[in-house]
């Protein structure tokens, strides 16, 4: 086995420098804007002479699952533009069956489940960062950044900013206009060609379809593979540049487990953010006191390893624009994880105030800088925290990037607290997008001087529309240490002697996936195949630490249901002692353990009122056995409501006094759609492992674009005997102004 992943290694250096044909849909696929001579009226209707100047795009091909032919259901597509708006109408046939999940505006999940039709746009025509603009046949919205990781286009559905579209349904099409502000994108004022693409998805027969024809093994919203949009005239730089975001609220909170609080505490903040234009292609954003109540509450898992867990980013400032800073590292260590700025802990800290200024500062410069001061609460010093990152484009579609990052405290002893990191990476993308390898080198500085603080190694891929193929070798030092990042391997906790050690170590990670299409309509697959991957983790003196070897077999079925089986291995050289199920048993002890599970994973088919899915697993753990089943069901009455419930068992039975226990963790969720317009969203967890039982009700008004009214519920008891633990009440209001 290390034969192989030396063999691997060594190839990645040669695969690098192969080029595999470029992604040439841009000179291939053209759309020649004009301005309109006859106002747009926003209605889902085609007025009398509105659209008829317009050229339309009459040929989608099929993307998904299959990216070969025309589409079965066309779409047409039409664009044009005043001194304000970009307008795009499209017209999507069907035979009038069509599914819409949810009225709720920016859930993803239901977006892409539904009947819908979308917009890419790369304004800058860089490749490397861009939006889209999505509606579904009901009239649910969503808006996102694009950003670039490797060679594979993201989105981020947390970038928010004012639009508007109009949608109606007829017998044999669907129909939607859009409007978006110029002053909502970014954009040279004197670039005439911007990058641009349309999803259509088609939900009743399960397909997805592009205006441009490419690789199934990207996704439809691929910047590498748009077309081109081609301006009769540039567009002016947008007027308007300026933005204030207030915020009102006022909150009953109250902290029961805090015997000197008697009743609750009223009080109201306020607070904003304001957006700034600096040009046409940077932008500054600004916070003061800024509110975090209304965002999504954590989702609560079941955690039985050695390491911690971290729960993704939830807060609004910090995810709009965050791939400039977020995307160093690799899956396994991100030097920058924003989620350690405010919350410490698990205590939110109080944020005063926070900047970030984003955006191009040439066709290949892209800069992010950040800057937050928390206040000091308690024993928690204030602290600043300062971010800043660059991404120079180079070659073809080739990325150099660096990031720097500094927490400093603020009322404490400056010189001595404090925290720094520093990174330099290489992405070597090839034209294709088929390709590519990521060299990474990053260093930690800290009052104390450690030695060994160094991470460095290489992460990349693969894809063809069979094979996908991808390497990552991370080699980190005793002490790089990452405060505002995400480094769990790296701290080894001692559960006799209560220490916190730092051990560093190297990861070789080689992966392998080979799909296998159908071809033959009648088959009820749309692919099968293998995937496999292998985890290789040696101590820094270069001796055996861990290793885990996988391997699985998908089913992906044209009704969309999905089958996954799994077998594992592990071997692991325990080298403290530690308490898997807590401190009330006896330590697992030093030394080498060996052990098989396996999985099954299942969910059914998206587009039923009723969808299931369920994963259970049984196998060796350690010393002892571990068995668990999730099993999750939705009752949809669409598209106004969403009733689910999941439930996730495990049963960790180790040997002797070592400890067993059941952990259940359960879930409702309940969302309901009144309109467009006005959601209510309600989540009850309940988690043995965590002592929590809590409830979370948020009832959104969207009033005017971009300015809501939030009335947000929470509170939290323990599991034993449901005893209280907290309870707030939060009216929030903002004004798009």
């Amino acid at each position: 086995m290390k034969t192989v992943w030396i063999i691997i290694f060594i190839l990645i250096p040669i695969l690098s420098f192969s080029q595999n044909g470029g992604g040439n849909t841009r000179s291939l696929y053209k759309y020649h804007i004009k301005k309109t001579t006859n106002p747009i009226t926003l209605d889902a209707a085609i007025g009398e002479n509105e659209w008829n100047h317009h050229a339309p795009i009459t040929n989608f091909y099929n993307h998904w699952p299959n990216d070969t032919g025309q589409a079965q259901n066309q779409t047409e597509v039409k664009m044009t533009y005043d001194s304000q708006n970009l307008y795009i109408l499209a017209k999507c046939y069907d035979n009038g069956e069509r599914i819409v999940q949810s009225l709720t505006r920016d859930r993803d999940e239901d977006y892409w489940g539904s009947d819908n039709f979308s917009v890419a746009l790369d304004p800058v025509n860089t490749k490397q960062s861009g939006f889209m603009f999505g509606v579904t046949a009901g009239g649910a919205e969503i808006e996102g950044s694009l950003t670039i990781e490797g060679s594979l286009t993201w989105l981020s559905e947390n970038w928010d900013n004012k639009w508007v579209s109009k949608t109606a349904q007829f017998p044999d099409y669907w129909l939607t206009e859009i409007a978006i502000p110029f002053k909502t994108l970014r954009y040279n004022a004197n670039q005439q060609t911007w990058g641009i693409n349309f999803i259509r998805g088609d939900k009743q027969n399960n397909m997805y379809t592009t205006w441009t024809q490419f690789p199934v093994n990207f996704n439809g919203i691929s910047m590498n593979y748009m077309g081109s949009l081609e301006w009769d005239q540039s567009p002016e730089k947008a007027k308007g540049a300026f933005i204030l975001n207030p915020y009102v609220t006022s909150s009953s909170v109250r902290d029961y487990e805090d015997t000197d609080q008697t009743e609750a505490q009223l009080k109201s903040d306020l607070g904003g953010e304001v957006k700034i234009a600096l040009t046409s292609s940077l932008n500054l954003d600004l916070t003061l006191f800024p509110d975090f109540s209304n965002a999504d509450v954590d989702e609560q898992v079941t955690n039985i390893t050695r390491f911690n867990i971290f729960l993704p980013e939830q807060r609004n400032f910090f995810l709009e624009n965050n791939d400039i800073f977020s995307n160093f590292g690799t899956y396994d260590i991100k030097p920058f994880f924003s989620r350690r700025i405010g919350i410490i802990e698990g205590d939110a800290v109080p944020i005063d105030f926070g900047g970030r200024l984003t955006g191009n500062i040439s066709p290949n410069l892209r800069i992010g800088v950040m800057n937050v001061q928390t206040r000091q609460i308690g024993e928690y010093a204030s602290q600043n925290y300062s971010v800043g990152a660059f991404q120079q484009k180079v070659l073809k579609r080739s990325v150099i990037k660096g990031i720097f990052i500094n927490r400093q405290a603020t009322s404490t002893t400056p010189e001595l607290e404090y925290s720094r990191n520093a990174g330099l990476e290489f992405s070597y993308v090839s034209e294709s997008g088929k390709l590519n390898t990521t060299f990474l080198y990053h260093t930690s500085i800290t009052p104390e001087n450690y030695k060994d603080t160094h991470f460095y190694g290489l992460d990349g891929y693969y894809s063809s529309k069979r094979l996908r193929t991808g390497w990552t070798l991370n080699v980190v030092g005793d002490n790089y240490i990452t405060e505002l990042g995400i480094n769990p391997r790296l701290e080894n906790y001692n559960a006799e002697t209560e220490e916190t050690v730092r051990l560093g170590y190297t990861l070789i990670n080689p992966w392998l996936r080979y799909l296998t299409f159908t071809k033959d309509e009648d088959k009820k697959l749309n692919y099968h195949g293998l995937r496999t991957w292998h985890n290789l983790y040696l101590n820094s003196d270069g001796t055996f630490n861990e290793s885990q070897n996988n391997v699985g077999y998908d089913f992906e079925y044209k009704n969309t249901a999905r089958m996954l089986l799994l077998a594992r291995y592990r071997k692991v050289d325990l080298l403290f002692p530690t308490s898997l199920l807590g401190d009330d048993y006896t330590p697992i002890p030093i030394g080498d353990y060996s052990f098989a599970w396996s999985e099954l994973r299942y969910s059914s088919d998206v587009r039923k009122t009723f969808v299931w899915n369920t994963n259970i697993n049984y196998g060796q753990f350690f010393n002892g056995t571990r068995s668990g089943a999730m099993i999750q069901g939705s009752l949809r009455f669409r598209p106004w409501g969403s009733f689910g419930i999941t439930y996730d068992y495990n049963d960790v039975r180790l040997a002797e006094s070592f400890g067993k226990d059941k952990i259940h963790l359960m879930r409702f969720n309940g969302d309901i759609s009144f309109s467009n317009k006005l959601s209510w969203r309600n989540v009850v967890q309940y988690n043995t492992q965590g002592d929590n039982f809590s409830v979370f009700s948020r009832l959104q008004w969207r009033y005017s674009p971009m300015s809501d009214i939030f009335l947000i519920f929470n509170e939290n008891h323990d599991t034993t005997g449901l005893g209280i633990k907290n309870r707030s009440i939060v009216l929030k209001a903002t004004y798009w102004l």
